[in-house]
Parts: C-alpha cells; sequence; structure tokens
C-alpha cells in the first residue's frame, strides 16, 4: 500500500514524542526512525506547499535546457535515486541506467552517486539529536546545511541542470523569473506563502523542502523489531545486526538514520570515467550516507564505484587490513585497489578498528536489508504547470 503524501507530514508544532522507543538491539547506538518528519518552525508545511513542491520536483522548468528536474535523477522506482553509478543531468534522455547523452552533446556525468532523497528530512538526527537539526548537513561533500538551502544547489551545477545556458550566480535567479512567468506558477505560490510577490527564491527552496519531507520511509522490518515486534527480522538478519555492531561499523553508521553525518576519508577508488580524481573539498572525506534503504539504492560509496554490498563489505575487509584488490569498477586502483591519492595515515582511524574477520558477511548483508521499506509514496503528478515532459527527458 502506498501512503498518502500528506499523511506523514506533520506539522512544525508537533513533537517528537513517539520517535524514539526503546530498542531490543545490544548497542543503544542503533534505534528507529521516526514515522514523521518535523519541518523547522519558521518553514511550517501546509498541503500547498507540498502540493506546489511536488510540482516544482518533477518540472524540468527548473533547469535551464528545461529538459532535466529533481526527479530525473531522484526517481521512485529507483527508491528516489537513479539507479547508476554517476548520474546524467542535461542533455541526456532515459531513464535510470538506460539514460544516455543525446546524440551531439558531449555530457559529463556527475562526478557523484545520486543519493536517495528518501527520509532526508531526518539528515542530523542521531541519538543525541533526537528532534534532528534544521541546519543538517546536505550533499557527500557537506557544502550545504538544510533542505532548503540543498534544493537549490543541483539549479547551480553545471553538470546537473544548469548547463551552459547562465553562470552559476544567475541560474537560480533565471529560473525564479521563469516560474513568476508562469500564470499557474504564480498561483501556486500565493496559495502557499501569502505574499505580494511569492515567487522568489527562498520559496522555491521552501516547497521542494516541504514536499521532501514528506518522503518518509521508516517502517522496515528493523524498525518494527527496535519496536517491540521479535519476528519482523529473520535469525539470520538478527544475527547480522549483531555482527554489524561487534565489527565496528557502527561507529560511524548509528542512531535512526545510521549515519553520524561527519566527513570521513577511507580511500575509495575513484571512478574511472572521471578524467580527474575527485577529492571532495579537498581531503578525500566525504559524509558517512544513511544505510536507510540501501538495498534500494545502489550503487554505492559517493562515486557509485561499488555495485553490489558484497563489494562494500569487501572493501571494508581490506581496508581494515591495510589493503586489497578492489571493486569491480575499482579494481586496479593503487597498488592495492585502495585510492593511490589517499596516504594510508590519512585514513581515518576508525577503519583500523574495524573487525571484519571471520565469516558473517552474508549476515551483515541480511541486516542491511532489513532497512528497506518499500512503501514509500511513489506518486508522480500527471502534468506540470510548465507542460513540458514530467520528470524531464526520461523516456527514449
Amino acid at each position: 500500500m502506498v501512503r498518502a503524501p500528506f499523511t506523514v507530514l506533520v506539522l512544525a508544532t508537533c513533537v517528537f514524542a513517539l520517535l524514539l522507543t526503546t530498542t531490543t538491539s545490544t548497542d543503544a547506538r542503533l534505534s528507529a526512525l521516526p514515522l514523521r518528519a518535523v519541518a523547522p518552525a519558521a518553514d511550517a508545511a501546509s498541503s500547498a506547499r507540498v502540493d506546489l513542491g511536488r510540482l516544482l520536483f518533477w518540472d524540468p522548468i527548473l533547469s535551464a535546457n528545461s529538459d532535466v528536474a529533481c526527479a530525473t535523477c531522484h526517481h521512485p522506482d529507483f527508491a528516489y535515486t537513479d539507479g547508476r553509478d554517476l548520474s546524467l543531468g542535461t542533455n541526456a534522455a532515459g531513464l535510470g541506467p538506460a539514460r544516455v547523452s543525446i546524440v551531439g552533446h558531449d555530457v559529463v556525468p556527475v562526478r557523484r552517486n545520486s543519493p536517495t532523497i528518501l527520509n532526508v528530512a531526518f539528515n542530523g538526527l542521531t541519538a543525541d539529536r533526537p528532534n534532528g537539526s534544521p541546519d543538517a548537513p546536505m550533499f557527500w561533500d557537506l557544502r550545504v546545511k538544510g533542505l532548503e538551502a540543498q534544493a537549490l544547489e543541483p539549479i547551480k551545477a553545471h553538470d546537473e541542470m544548469r548547463g551552459d545556458a547562465y553562470s552559476e550566480p544567475d541560474a537560480v535567479a533565471q529560473a525564479v523569473a521563469r516560474l513568476a512567468a508562469n500564470a499557474e506558477y504564480r498561483e501556486l505560490f500565493a496559495r502557499a506563502f501569502g505574499a505580494t510577490q511569492p515567487v522568489t527564491a527562498r520559496n522555491l527552496g521552501r516547497a521542494i523542502a516541504s514536499f521532501e519531507r514528506t518522503l518518509v520511509a521508516g517502517n522496515s522490518p528493523f524498525d518494527r523489531y527496535m519496536h517491540g515486534d521479535a519476528d519482523a527480522m529473520t535469525p539470520e538478519q538478527v544475527r547480522g545486526m549483531e555482527r554489524f555492531e561487534t565489527a565496528g561499523c557502527v561507529n560511524c553508521h548509528s542512531g535512526p538514520m545510521l549515519s553520524d553525518f561527519a566527513p570521513h576519508v577511507l580511500g575509495v577508488p575513484d571512478h574511472p570515467q572521471l578524467e580527474a580524481s575527485n577529492a571532495g573539498t579537498g581531503t578525500y572525506a566525504f559524509r558517512t550516507p544513511s544505510l536507510r534503504n540501501v538495498g534500494l539504492t545502489g550503487p554505492y560509496m559517493h562515486n557509485g564505484v561499488f555495485t553490489s554490498l558484497g563489494e562494500v563489505l569487501n572493501f571494508y575487509r581490506r581496508v581494515s587490513f591495510g589493503g586489497g584488490r578492489g571493486g569491480r569498477r575499482g579494481a586496479g586502483f593503487g597498488q592495492r585497489g585502495l585510492n593511490p591519492n589517499v596516504a594510508p595515515a590519512t585514513r581515518d582511524p576508525l577503519l583500523r578498528q574495524l573487525n571484519m574477520r571471520g565469516r558473517g558477511q552474508g549476515e551483515i548483508i541480511a541486516f542491511l536489508q532489513a532497512l528497506d521499506d518499500p512503501d514509500y509514496d511513489r506518486t508522480i503528478p500527471r502534468r506540470v504547470p510548465s507542460g513540458l515532459e514530467v520528470g524531464g527527458h526520461i523516456a527514449r
């Protein structure tokens, strides 16, 4: 059953009273996810804002070439990712792994793997911060904070939605101008924000964020188990959770989102499709991703270099031992399959605390799959106010 979009939304006046419950995990650092997301007080949600945000999310009017929408790379068919290692933005066509460059255009792929939007409203939610954070870190490199700011960044990115039509400083203003020129959007913004001139960059970000806060998937077998349903997880998954904890995975993947939201230097191999090494902010540190719905959101790591959870665990096994051969895409990178640009001394010390020896990898993978909740909102609007293709050029 698909949840109605607005039933999972709670207004800013709501509280987290029922959100974090007593767990049955052996490690108190793991806990269930809330079923509802709370908007910051300054950005209280409403059905009008959510409805507007959904249309904006699916409307390629935000892209300079009118061919890419947020949903192009965050599609419900792929748990609000695109199922690709590296995304293809403007001047491409098709959906997910079938997306290709349009003939005559030399499209440079986005340098990062497209993370899921599911549960992104809970970024910053940790055991120490049960109410989350309105300034939660966003993106693999933590370059902005908060959903409202996050929503505007792809519009400015050359390889995502901007292309060559505008300079980066002008991209958002141009998108706002296109929205303001559309009579239907002017009415929708006025209904959502009630201002004399409601079509602004700030309100654009607020509307998309309001919609994204409805994309909650927190009823996984793990969550039900943590709420007291002893039969929600299989014995193999329970053993996998225990192995996940004792192996040290929980040192970074903790809390309701199974993430500390902090940057770590791991030495993940560069993607061979990228011409230059991607160092993030310059140190090769990338944010710990949430493991929510991880079984549905591959490929993995900041650049999608690993195609399966087994490859990810093999990487951690190798790096905890000081080296290895790399994944299918990462094979041959560096003397032992790690990133040659990352000196061993600069890798995160927590890697040395991992205990990946012995059997149990299959059990850990079974536990990770217990974090999947496929019962999320998959609603696709029939049309968008611009009259453009819903979701951008995703049909071939």
